[in-house]
């Protein structure tokens, strides 16, 4: 079994309100692909850009949302609960490093 977890930094991907710069994308398409947006373009009543546009906007939001949750087994919650409510006693070489950060910091 997973959890998915969101991040405190998530952020959903929203059209500005004002209308924004225009960017030029090129890619180079099959023959077949481009037929098959075409269609798909036209059954939907829309520009060929149009499509594309949408498609890139909906693709690229769902990669950034997926990018921001992790996913843990229920062991993994567990262990990370469980870190979070008795953390480990910092070790030698964790005092030394926070010893010197502290030190470059205060300089």
């Amino acid at each position: 079994m997973t959890a998915r977890v969101t991040a405190a930094t998530s952020r959903s991907i929203k059209p500005s309100s004002r209308k924004p710069q225009s960017a030029r994308l090129e890619a180079r398409i099959s023959h077949d692909l481009h037929r098959v947006v075409k269609r798909a373009a036209e059954m939907q009543g829309r520009t060929v850009t149009d499509f594309v546009i949408d498609a890139l906007q909906s693709a690229a939001s769902q990669a950034i949302e997926q990018a921001d949750h992790v996913r843990m087994t229920m062991a993994d919650q567990e262990a990370f609960a469980q870190a979070l409510i008795a953390p480990a006693k910092p070790n030698p070489a964790l005092k030394r490093a926070f010893a010197k950060a502290n030190k470059l910091l205060a300089d």
